[in-house]
């Protein structure tokens, strides 16, 4: 069992339309303060008059489903450049750093291996427009920076991959957090080149190519800002230890 919840604080200065993604597939019980309409995929709309406005969320979650195995469908989206993962454009880096070593599942080990040595961890390095070619220039990024580069390394040596919004019991400091998984074998597999929080009691918010699909809240028309979020994620017990080799899919352990 998880405890999960989060708080996000907005000043509206014009009305606003918003979706937020913040809510879990399958929880146990849940609250939103807010009035909304729940859209697919456990997205929420809703509008916003002028002022303060605060939202909170809050699930109670237990063991989640393992991901549907992959279809032909989702390794080609999964296989295709995106917004922040401009796999067609490192093909040749790709090639010479990890190209030799032939089996996929290596490989995806042997780049979140590499991603999370050559990079370092700094908050406020990396910006709403930063793709996986800016964190691979600098050195440099947050979760989602992190999950871009493996994400697209992956795509550009043919592994398809896509990213995953989760809630994180263990991370530190609290927060959002992003991932990858990649389809090894007919299934998903996730990996954290952070090593931040353990992938076993990761709780999927969201599923997509990368941020851009998976962004906690999108705002369609109006004027606001986010000054305030807070996020919680608390599991019973103790964490598991993590070794960031085994393959391990999303829902697999019990949370």
């Amino acid at each position: 069992m998880s405890e999960i919840a989060c708080l996000l604080g907005f000043d509206v200065t014009e009305p606003a339309e918003l979706v937020l993604q913040i809510a879990v597939p399958s929880p146990l019980t849940e609250t939103l303060s807010v009035d909304a309409v729940e859209l697919p995929g456990r997205q929420h709309y809703l509008r916003a008059e002028p002022g303060k406005l605060i939202v909170e969320y809050r699930a109670t979650v237990g063991p989640q489903p393992a991901p549907a195995p992959v279809t032909a469908f989702d390794r080609i989206v999964a296989m295709r450049p995106s917004r922040y993962c401009p796999s067609d454009r490192v093909t040749g880096f790709a090639a010479t750093q990890f190209g030799s070593i032939g089996d996929p599942t290596a490989t995806v080990r042997a780049i979140t291996e590499w991603v999370f040595e050559h990079l370092a961890y700094t908050v406020g390095s990396s910006g709403p427009t930063t793709d996986a070619i800016d964190t691979l220039l600098t050195g440099a990024g947050v979760c989602r920076d992190y999950a871009h580069l493996v994400a697209t390394l992956c795509r550009a040596l043919d592994i398809p991959a896509r990213v995953a919004a989760v809630y994180a019991p263990g991370l530190s400091p609290m927060d959002f957090h992003l991932v990858v998984e990649t389809a090894l074998d007919g299934e998903w597999r996730v990996w954290d080149a952070t090593r931040l929080a353990p992938r076993q009691t990761l709780i999927r918010i969201a599923t997509g190519r990368d941020a851009a699909d998976t962004a906690l809240a999108t705002t369609l028309s109006g004027m606001l800002t986010m000054p305030e979020m807070t996020v919680l994620a608390i599991a019973d017990g103790d964490l598991p230890i993590d070794d960031h080799v085994a393959l391990v899919s999303l829902g697999e352990a019990a949370v």
